[in-house]
């Protein structure tokens, strides 16, 4: 793999844990509702293996077009 697709991942999966964490301590500190954030990014990497399609990855794509597109919603 590509050392750029590889920075391309951590990014990734540094953006969703960090929306997981905004999530949490907001719904701790600020309104239990803040949970529901957490939920729609659950949801979106749930269905996104099926739909070959990631908010985050088409970001980093649009940033990173040095790189092989990850997810980027064709059917290969």
């Amino acid at each position: 793999m590509e050392a750029k697709n590889r920075t391309k991942i951590r990014a990734h999966d540094a953006i969703v844990g960090i929306l997981y964490l905004t999530s949490a301590l907001l719904a701790f500190f600020v309104n239990i509702q803040w949970i529901y954030m957490a939920i729609a990014v659950a949801g979106l990497q749930i269905i996104s293996p099926i739909t070959k399609f990631c908010p985050v990855y088409f970001v980093l794509n649009k940033l990173m077009p040095d790189s092989d597109p990850i997810q980027d919603g064709s059917r290969k």
